[in-house]
């Protein structure tokens, strides 16, 4: 009888423990993610996140040569941001390389592959040029849908994908059977403008902070934040493949 009597206070010390160190995981994890974010907020203040993903795009080698096919590599929705840019630069490319076929990888429903395809028309590709491929869900399936469609194992490719995926991208191919390959990466372009304004003449508080002289906070501060995000999230994938023997 007394073991079942003393059975809930057990049960509440035992809980009690529990709570206790759980809230001391939950501090540690918190002061973890509070010296996480103060070292990524400082790093925002250098250019280390811009030359991070300038690496990423150009560490695997850019295209010296012209190829005999240029390959975009899709996955965003149509249209969008990252992949009107991919065809954009793919555009470019093609009109730089005259005699290169292109392939367009993009998997699911056609009607994005279509309308890459039609995009490209619309910017001077001719559409004999472009051949579609409609699979690969990610960049390891891309590379071995293209393996697969191609006869020569040595074919040039150069591909055209975002910057922070282009490191990953090339060596994907690259396993894949498809050495002769380099990468053409689709940059976005920073507008060169100071964007300064005064900030009493168009109906600043004068109790608000006058920023109106620091671009690099308003802007710049920002851009690196979420430039550090996709860096990180690009090591991650590449050590993702790393571990799969995919690259």
């Amino acid at each position: 009888m007394s073991r079942l009597v003393d059975l809930p206070n057990t049960m509440r010390m035992l809980l009690c423990n529990l709570w206790q160190a759980l809230g001391g995981a939950l501090r540690r994890l918190l002061k973890v993610s509070g010296a996480l974010f103060l070292v990524l907020a400082l790093l925002a203040f250098t250019r280390m996140p811009f030359d991070a993903h300038r690496w990423l795009g150009t560490a695997a080698g850019e295209c010296a040569t012209a190829p005999d096919l240029i390959v975009v590599l899709g996955g965003s929705g149509m249209p969008s941001g990252p992949e009107l840019l991919r065809l954009h630069r793919a555009a470019e490319v093609a009109s730089e390389w005259p005699n290169a076929s292109l392939a367009v990888v993009h998997p699911g429903d056609p009607t994005a592959l279509l309308a890459m395809i039609d995009e490209l028309v619309l910017r001077g590709v001719a559409r004999s040029r472009i051949v579609p491929v409609n699979e690969g869900d990610n960049t390891r399936a891309q590379a071995l849908a293209m393996a697969r469609s191609l006869t020569g194992q040595q074919d040039r490719l150069a591909l055209v994908t975002a910057p922070e995926n282009m490191y990953r991208s090339v060596l994907a191919f690259r396993k894949a059977g498809l050495t002769a390959v380099c990468g053409a990466p689709a940059w976005d372009h920073a507008m060169y403008h100071a964007f300064a304004y005064e900030h009493r003449r168009i109906g600043g508080k004068d109790w608000v902070p006058d920023v109106s002289d620091a671009p690099g906070l308003r802007y710049t501060w920002w851009n690196y934040l979420k430039l550090e995000v996709t860096v990180l999230r690009e090591w991650v994938a590449i050590a993702y493949y790393r571990l799969n023997g995919w690259i």
